[in-house]
């Protein structure tokens, strides 16, 4: 299934009668609330399909669940998950979200709460607090804890920073490991800012100051932008990823470009999944074994790149936008493959490429989740945002043409 696009009829005359055919009703693509709900429950669902094969290799969960995984499965150990490791307390599976979809919706809340672009400062007044004092049902944990109580390491260096280290909110990522901690949330970034990559980008490297540095930070800006792209009318995997490699840097550009260079090279994801491992390869610090990093594994540097990212857009990119395609194949592929499907998720939901309604269905009423919310309360406050920022603009160009400048655009 290819992601739903924007198509216009144009009219046309018919020459027998001299007259002008009326072309009918317009054909419309999917709209701005279809768009940010379908990226937001989107980016979940891959999430949990992808958790309970999370840090696994493509062989090995062909091994453990007799094929690929189709949908939503079980926890690795099976009835053992309580104890056993390296996943204990954890319950990774049967429908349950991760921490990438606990931090996305806490960011929509900020969104929600400041109803307007927002910053590193925003993290630390209003996303830090909201970690450490709001029990949220955690669906892993089965109970209701602080947010704080599951999320990685990575992200509880936002509470270490910010709240106890008092960090400038606009450095504070800086000495933190360089992961994929804050691409995994950014979409929200790109959904607020639909249909423009570059605003995207740049609010996103804002807001990821308080969290990442290096190339983690990049890949957050780059994966915003993406799913700003993506929400574009007409727009295909292969304009997202354009729209990428236009903003994007040093290795986490380099890396993109060559994983979708090699994932135009397949038709399905199966056999893209060892080929697009060894195009990002290069680029990834961690090294071959996931639960074993390197000793050079996630410092900053401008030669390198996040690995989720890059394989994501080039999981879009085979699937030619497919959300289902795109999702499994980020699934199967392994690794950090729950970060993986959230970003690929996020990115075909945006598309437009409907999210099956069971799978859905099943990860809302597994995790205890109300998934379509966050998309009707980000609808409201995008375009809320859209049109103070109209407002801005018009007073900027008053004043620019009170100096002699251009008039004002209608």
């Amino acid at each position: 299934m290819t992601p739903m696009k924007a198509t216009e009829e144009t009219s046309g005359t018919d020459r027998s009668r001299g007259a002008v055919r009326d072309p009918g009703p317009r054909k419309r693509g999917p709209g701005l609330e279809e768009r940010i709900t379908g990226a937001l429950v989107g980016a979940a669902v891959g999430d949990a399909l992808g958790g309970p094969v999370e840090g696994y290799s493509p062989e090995q969960i062909l091994e453990r669940h007799g094929g690929r995984v189709r949908g939503v499965v079980g926890p690795w150990h099976g009835e053992d998950w309580r104890t056993a490791r390296p996943i204990a307390p954890y319950h990774k599976g049967d429908g349950h979200v991760t921490d990438d979809t606990l931090m996305t919706h806490a960011l929509v809340r900020v969104y929600a709460r400041v109803r307007d672009h927002l910053d590193a400062y925003a993290i630390a007044e209003h996303l830090v607090p909201d970690l450490m004092t709001n029990p949220r049902w955690i669906p892993e944990l089965e109970t209701e804890a602080l947010p704080l109580h599951r999320i990685f390491l990575a992200e509880k260096w936002l509470v270490a920073r910010l709240h106890y280290g008092h960090a400038d909110p606009r450095e504070a990522g800086v000495g933190n490991i360089v992961n994929c901690g804050a691409a995994m949330y950014m979409a929200p970034v790109g959904l607020v800012n639909a249909a423009n990559p570059a605003a995207a980008y740049a609010e996103a490297l804002d807001i990821a100051g308080a969290h990442q540095s290096s190339y983690g930070r990049e890949a957050a800006g780059v994966l915003a932008a993406g799913v700003a792209a993506a929400c574009t009318p007409g727009a295909t995997a292969d304009s997202v990823v354009a729209a990428c490699l236009s903003l994007a840097k040093d290795g986490t550009r380099a890396a993109i470009e060559k994983v979708c260079e090699e994932a135009r090279r397949h038709t399905d994801v199966e056999s893209a999944l060892g080929p697009l491992r060894e195009a990002v390869a290069p680029y990834d610090t961690v090294g071959p074994d996931y639960r074993n990093p390197s000793l050079g594994a996630r410092r900053p540097s401008r030669l390198h790149s996040v690995e989720e990212l890059p394989v994501a857009l080039g999981m879009l990119t085979v699937a030619r936008g497919d959300f289902r395609q795109a999702v499994l194949g980020a699934v199967n592929y392994g690794r950090d493959c729950d970060s993986i499907a959230t970003m690929a998720g996020a990115l075909a939901g945006a598309l437009g490429s409907p999210v099956p309604e069971d799978w859905a269905r099943t990860v809302a009423e597994a995790s205890r989740l109300d998934l379509w919310e966050p998309g009707r309360t980000l609808t409201g406050v995008a375009r809320e945002i859209f049109a103070r920022d109209v407002r801005r603009r018009r007073a900027h160009e008053r004043a620019f043409a009170g100096m002699g400048g251009p008039g004002c655009s209608d």
